[in-house]
């Protein structure tokens, strides 16, 4: 592979919106900012969205499903790098770190899957692809996620303050970065996969702009300490979840007995809920010594979101202050597909990805599969 420091990044998240993608220049050295170079966005098309909600539970032919959406993937993720390539050149580029499109996550049972066609996307782009991060993780005995508190702490650390970055997109995850160089981190519950179900259920709207929907509504406390209730919220890390556990099923459950409930009180309290289950992971885990919340992901541009994560977090006696990763020079849209440039370069150097701290591995494993131009 090229000596370069230059990395593609692309994620597709659990919103199932579409790909994310940057170019960036990364250091070898720790510490070091990153550069942004290029950065692009491709919705993702309605067929690709419909399958790969199929994907999430049983369905007829599934493989041949999964193959046909892997393929899909593959197109789509090609589509954003062409964009890619027309804010800046591409031929110095060592390597495209590609997240995939999670279908099923379950760690406790040995596996997780990434739908995707690292080969043809290779074949597309001539560039090397790095894929596959999470499996390695899990074969040692982790969760296979996040694998992004690793890169929050080479790029956001600080060292005289514990700060926290959140990403908040169809499922929330927290960094907790210590001002003594410790990091810990965990999936906290859902972030925006029950407010984008119950918006579209009802409004025929992908996803809650602004949050301004909920912002219309009263919430339930009944609805929302029924909802807190739900046992993986109080599960000691490691742990991680997904549309596995969050989904609209299970939604379905918790609504029992509120049918009277209207529509938007029910979207106002899946809101709240997004929030305090971030707020009381952030105080139980990162305490008092916290002192600033960055959050990335769609959910940093949902106004109410951010407001009642505030609110619950002073609530919690917390005097962290909440704000978007813009104020650390990062866009949070962009936060993850930097992750999966950093993971494809630190496969690239031959350095671990994870942290066995966060994710409850046997150990440090160099992540991901290697598939050449």
């Amino acid at each position: 592979m090229q000596n370069t420091s230059l990395y593609i990044g692309l994620m597709s998240g659990t919103s199932l919106d579409g790909v994310d993608g940057v170019l960036v220049r990364l250091p070898e050295t720790p510490g070091t900012p990153v550069e942004l170079l290029a950065s692009a966005y491709l919705p993702f098309s309605t067929q690709i969205r419909q399958q790969a909600m199929m994907l999430q539970g049983t369905s007829n032919d599934e493989l041949h499903q999964e193959a046909m959406l892997a393929n899909a993937l593959a197109q789509a993720y090609a589509k954003c790098i062409q964009l890619l390539s027309e804010q800046y050149p591409l031929q110095d580029v060592r390597a495209i770190g590609v997240h995939g499109q999670t279908i099923r996550h379950r760690p406790e049972l040995g596996y997780t899957r990434q739908t995707n066609n690292p080969s043809l996307l290779a074949e597309l782009t001539g560039i090397d692809v790095i894929a596959d991060f999470r499996s390695r993780d899990i074969a040692a005995g982790g969760q296979g996620a996040p694998l992004v508190p690793a890169f929050h702490r080479a790029v956001f650390a600080a060292d005289n303050e514990c700060r926290v970055v959140a990403n908040i997109g169809g499922i929330s995850n927290i960094s907790i970065l210590g001002a003594d160089g410790s990091t810990t981190g965990f999936d906290t519950g859902p972030g925006n996969v029950l407010m984008d179900y119950w918006i579209h259920q009802h409004q025929g709207k992908n996803y809650d702009a602004d949050g301004a929907w909920a912002s219309q509504g009263t919430v339930n406390s009944a609805l929302l300490e029924k909802l807190m209730a739900e046992p993986y919220l109080h599960l000691t890390p490691p742990k991680s979840t997904g549309r596995d556990l969050f989904h609209p099923a299970w939604l379905q459950r918790q609504l029992q007995g509120f049918e009277t409930v209207a529509a938007v009180d029910v979207q106002t309290t899946l809101c709240a809920y997004t929030a305090m289950s971030l707020a009381h992971a952030i105080c139980r885990h990162g305490g008092q010594q916290v002192k600033a919340v960055y959050v990335c992901g769609g959910g940093a541009y949902n106004r109410r979101l951010m407001l009642m994560l505030q609110t619950f977090l002073f609530e919690a006696g917390s005097s962290a202050l909440v704000c978007s990763t813009d104020a650390l020079g990062v866009a949070p849209e962009q936060v993850e597909a930097m992750a999966f440039a950093w993971l494809a370069q630190q496969f690239c150097l031959r350095r671990p990805g994870n942290l066995p701290a966060v994710t409850g591995a046997k150990g440090p494993r160099i992540l991901g599969a290697l598939y050449p131009a």
